[in-house]
């Protein structure tokens, strides 16, 4: 630190339990930046970076205090895969096929390797929906986790949570990242929560593309829905959002259509998607409205919980999301504050954070699921 002092104008340094903040403002001769600076800037040990559009010369730089935190990548990795493995046999469900986990007895278990090999094989047909599921739930994930680490936050790496195929279709609930150490400032909320959700549906509409051209049309007079599936023998028809409207017409003939498990993967990433950017508390949708408006998030959020309420009365399971924000809220919808909450974010990252707040109009399906 005291080889960048002679090249600020003035500075401040907040320390967190981890984590040194430096927030500064750059002499005149130095912006651009100068020779030296720029050389002194190689040797800080984090990250830097310069914030545009809030006066000149502004520069943030963080970095480690003591030891990183020890990451227990054995358990990210069981995470992912039996993850990996319960949504695989939730496509080969969706499929026709029986999920039932193979028993080995004891005298047996010298051929328990092959008989969990035959196991999977036999549920190759759910390996198309798994894998499209799980890209676009690595996406949303890594897009936090990478822009975490730009900023030089301290983030875990995801957490996978598999769920018995028999009790949750998709055979999974979901991913998530844990942030340890506190955002700094508006522009890092709202670059790491709009991150996921972008990186996720970026990759659903590839999905969704490819399932679509693979779709079968359904010649019916009545429909609950314009798209279905079919669950052990019974469709369970899905709900519509602008973007997936648009997308079967664009690539089907518009009719009602029985998805592919690669179209139902992608009309999964839309819902996550969604679900993400609701403007609520802790969601990615609450960090993004935060960042864009501030303590204004609370007034919105709230708004938006009775909105779900409403909305329960068609889909019940708006009243589960909306007992679960509260939850993960600790009781709050509004969202909690940054070190430096005042500081709007750059003119800039603006269209950025309106088009995030956009995504979640164009994926927004009043009722996922008819039941």
């Amino acid at each position: 630190m005291n080889s960048l002092i002679p090249f600020f104008q003035y500075w401040r340094s907040t320390l967190t339990r981890d984590r040194e903040i430096v927030d500064a403002v750059v002499a005149p001769a130095h912006r651009g930046p100068s020779e030296g600076l720029r050389s002194a800037l190689k040797a800080w040990p984090g990250v830097h970076y310069w914030v545009a559009g809030d006066g000149e010369g502004r520069l943030m730089l963080v970095r480690l205090i003591g030891r990183p935190h020890p990451e227990r990548w054995w358990l990210h990795a069981v995470l992912f895969l039996a993850t990996f493995v319960t949504m695989w046999m939730a496509g080969a469900m969706l499929a026709g096929v029986p999920p039932a986990i193979p028993a080995v007895r004891l005298s047996e278990l010298a051929n328990a390797g092959r008989a969990v090999l035959d196991w999977l094989t036999g549920l190759r047909p759910g390996l198309e929906f798994a894998m499209g599921l799980m890209a676009i739930l690595l996406a949303h994930e890594t897009g936090h986790y990478l822009t975490a680490k730009h900023y030089g936050i301290n983030a875990s790496p995801p957490y996978f949570l598999p769920a018995p195929p028999l009790w949750n279709f998709v055979g999974t609930f979901g991913a998530f990242i844990r942030l340890r150490s506190p955002v700094a400032d508006r522009q890092q909320l709202l670059d790491v929560g709009a991150a996921g959700p972008w990186a996720g549906f970026i990759v659903a509409l590839i999905m969704l593309a490819m399932g679509l051209m693979a779709s079968q049309p359904v010649p019916t007079l009545e429909a609950s829905a314009p798209q279905l599936v079919m669950i052990g023998g019974t469709p369970l028809y899905l709900g519509d959002s602008l973007v997936m409207a648009a997308a079967r017409r664009l690539f089907t003939d518009g009719g009602v259509v029985l998805l592919h498990p690669l179209a139902l993967a992608g009309w999964l990433g839309l819902l996550v998607t969604m679900l993400n950017l609701l403007p609520l508390g802790q969601l990615d949708g609450g960090h993004v409205l935060y960042a864009l408006i501030g303590r204004g998030q609370a007034w919105v959020g709230r708004a938006a919980w009775f909105a779900l309420l409403v909305l329960g009365f068609w889909f019940w399971g708006w009243w589960i999301w909306a007992l679960f924000t509260v939850m993960l809220g600790r009781g709050s919808l509004a969202h909690p504050t940054v070190l430096d909450r005042h500081r709007r974010i750059p003119a800039n990252r603006q269209p950025f954070g309106w088009a995030s707040a956009l995504l979640f109009v164009v994926t927004f399906t009043p009722v996922p699921f008819y039941i």
